[in-house]
């Protein structure tokens, strides 16, 4: 796989159950990769480790005044060279494409789990930790995976150069071969502490990034009860912990890179002290002495690759726990569809609950509790938080569906819709059938005054659908986003459309026009709309009040306010005493009534 074969047409099914397996997981879907990387990395590694013996040669050929050998050696020089300088740039760019290429996959993985999970995504992890995942986390992943091969082609290295050293010269070699090892695991005894260091660190970190997320997405209601100064100084504290983290695994590193220079350079002097000894014996050449200590200098680079597989380790172990845990949630129901996909038409019907939306008809859902409200929309969409009975849609299970058919069936538009950045034009450009037009739906949700607001705010925009909306349009009011969220909503136009309090945010004129308007336009669609809302329940075809799970009553809304209290409760807002003093004068009524009539 090559940068510019990116995206994968599939990432693949990932191996989730823990941080380790994942990323052995990653490595075997990029053994093509990782072998280049290997072979590249070999070359170069090779060939430097080769530069000590064309110098010690060299040097043995001054000594012995032979010019042809300096002749050869000085070609040999070159040629090696060639393969250091050939073996460097295949190998970075080899190990930048398994670095981009690792976590380009790990980011799909997360994209389609999201785009699986839905709304059910943030219910069950941080936002924070998706955004940490998705960010950072990613490039540590990528960075270990990347990191294997050229440790790999270090490690065969040193064990090759330990080889032709015993064999070139046996008294100075055998030094070596046993030095290195020692170097090799000098600091294995400290990675433990380096690792719960650094996992401390990623977790402080993450808790900062998700206090972030929470702060920015709350900061407009931060302004209006003056709390950004509170929210600021927890951030600061949290910051701080992070940076103290960091400085403490900073030290554990350093004392390990001190290590990897110290025991080299020990190395390196007891070489040149036993090696001058045997020189002055005549046991070993100039040229010898001086090819043994080279070797010895030049492995302080492949060496390195030890510390830094340590600390990729280290570093990406818990991101890939992290990332593991995000991929191994899986829905509550099927994803697949064990039918065709085939879009079915017909009521919608809860057997969980009793909710029943008749076809082509407006039903409105009326709930005390709104989290309730909330888990039953989504339920009737598809995406309940939990195992159940499925959602039956013309007698047909939701989860029977594919997916991607359930979701272009019954749209569901939760009480807090997002607007992503870009120009109200793309923001509508959305899957759709196309039999409802932008400007239709606009006018439907009464977003006239948004139109304008957005062209007074993009002063290069001619035509107010190529105005810019902010990042989650936090330059809108509440109830301008809202409306904006409903029109994208009604330009999908799906056979069935649950809003979950969908005019919670607008004043009660245009909450009576978007009434209407809804109802217009969805004339002949199933429509479910989840509220308490007098105007929007005096529209709807169906008002079914829901209480603990379960449907209590059903009629229409001036039937219902007047003939069940827990429904008048609800809607007028009702207090407990209010409601039982309701209860007794109905009563009182009743009793009139029958002694009259008597």
């Amino acid at each position: 796989m090559q940068i510019q074969d990116l995206p994968y047409p599939d990432p693949g099914v990932p191996d989730a159950r823990s941080g380790p397996r994942f990323l052995w997981w990653l490595g075997r879907n990029q053994l093509g990769g990782q072998f280049k990387a290997l072979a590249w990395g070999l070359l170069h590694f090779v060939a430097v480790s080769a530069l000590p013996f064309c110098v010690g040669l060299a040097v043995q050929a001054v000594v012995d005044r032979s010019g042809r050998r300096l002749a050869l050696t000085g070609g040999l020089m070159v040629l090696v060279g060639v393969c250091v300088a050939l073996g460097d740039t295949f190998l970075h760019r080899t190990a930048v494409t398994n670095w981009i290429t690792a976590a380009a996959r790990v980011q799909q993985l997360l994209a389609r789990k999201a785009a699986v999970l839905g709304s059910a995504l943030t219910r069950r992890v941080a936002a924070g930790e998706v955004v940490a995942v998705s960010t950072g986390d990613v490039e540590k992943i990528g960075w270990f995976v990347e990191a294997v091969s050229r440790f790999t082609a270090a490690a065969v290295t040193v064990v090759l150069v330990c080889v032709a050293l015993v064999v070139y010269q046996p008294a100075l070699g055998v030094v070596v071969a046993a030095g290195l090892p020692v170097l090799a695991v000098a600091v294995l005894p400290l990675l433990p502490r380096a690792t719960r260091r650094a996992d401390f660190q990623r977790e402080k970190a993450g808790r900062a990034t998700e206090l972030a997320s929470d702060t920015v997405a709350g900061l407009r209601v931060l302004r209006g009860i003056g709390g950004e100064e509170l929210f600021l100084d927890r951030y600061r504290r949290a910051s701080q912990e992070v940076r103290h983290a960091a400085v403490r695994s900073a030290r554990m590193w350093s004392v390990i890179s001190a290590i990897q220079v110290l025991l080299p350079g020990l190395l390196m002097i007891a070489v040149v002290w036993y090696g001058v000894h045997l020189a002055r014996q005549g046991r070993i050449t100039v040229g010898e002495l001086v090819t043994v200590y080279s070797s010895v200098m030049v492995l302080t680079y492949p060496l390195r690759h030890f510390e830094e597989i340590a600390m990729a380790y280290s570093f990406s172990r818990p991101s890939a726990k992290r990332a593991a845990r995000v991929l191994s949630l899986e829905r509550a129901t099927d994803t697949g569809g064990s039918r065709p996909a085939d879009v079915p038409s017909g009521d919608l019907y809860d057997p969980a609950t009793g909710l029943l939306a008749p076809a082509g008809r407006l039903t409105a859902v009326v709930c005390g509790d709104p989290d309730a409200a909330g888990r039953l929309a989504e339920r009737l969409g598809g995406h309940p938080a939990e195992e159940g009975t499925a959602v039956l849609l013309g007698g047909v299970p939701l989860d029977e569906l594919p997916l991607d058919s359930a979701r272009r069936t019954v749209l569901v538009q939760d009480k807090d819709p997002v607007l992503l950045s870009g120009s109200l034009r793309e923001l509508l450009d959305v899957p759709a059938s196309g039999e409802v037009g932008a400007a239709e739906a606009l006018a439907a949700a009464q977003c006239g005054d948004v139109l304008e607001a957005l062209a007074q705010g993009s002063l290069d925009a001619e035509d107010p659908m190529d105005a810019r909306i902010t990042e989650r349009g936090r330059s809108l009011s509440g109830g301008q986003r809202q409306r904006l969220a409903l029109a994208r909503s009604l330009v999908t136009d799906p056979e069935v459309l649950v809003l979950d309090e969908p005019t919670s945010a607008v004043d009660s004129h245009t909450e009576a026009r978007i009434a209407a308007g809804v109802r217009e336009l969805r004339e002949g669609r199933t429509t479910v709309v989840f509220t308490s809302s007098p105007l929007l329940l005096d529209r709807a075809d169906r008002v079914v009040l829901v209480h603990e799970g379960e449907v209590t009553a059903v009629g229409v809304h001036r039937e219902l306010v007047h003939t069940d209290p827990r429904y008048r409760a609800v809607v007028t807002r009702e207090t407990e005493e209010e409601t039982a003093l309701s209860g007794v004068l109905d009563e009182l009524d009743e009793l009139q009534e029958i002694e009259e009539t008597a």
